[in-house]
């Protein structure tokens, strides 16, 4: 018995350590629910490109999506020099910015600026 209780406590211990592991990487939903106090701050999330738009202004504009959020916190546009392919799944690490106007129509409430794209495999 207390063979089976050391087992099953160190399985608990291995995947509280899994979750722990990466605890930056932030959902979408508590992104748009923390933009307020992210202004500003360098954020990770991780996701799957639902659109792309390559060089416009010199940046390619990515949509990413992670199954959190409704219908108006479920997608966040991140900016980079670098591209993804739709149905990548990625990791952003980039600056949260509020209210960016870039002329043209191009207004955004949340954007993740000068972001760097990683693939997860």
């Amino acid at each position: 018995m207390n063979k089976i209780i050391a087992l099953v406590f160190a399985g608990l211990i291995s995947a509280a350590s899994a979750f722990a592991a990466d605890p930056a990487i932030k959902s979408v939903e508590s992104i748009y629910k923390e933009k307020a106090a992210l202004a500003g701050k360098e954020i990770t999330v991780q996701g799957k490109v639902v659109k792309v738009n390559n060089g416009i202004m010199q940046r390619n504009f990515v949509h990413v999506q992670d199954g959190s959020g409704d219908a108006t916190t479920n997608n966040l546009i991140i900016t980079s020099k670098q591209t993804a392919a739709v149905g990548d799944t990625i990791k952003v690490t980039g600056k949260v910015t509020l209210n960016r106007d870039f002329g043209m129509g191009y207004s955004y409430a949340l954007l993740i600026e000068e972001s760097i794209i990683t693939p997860v495999k």
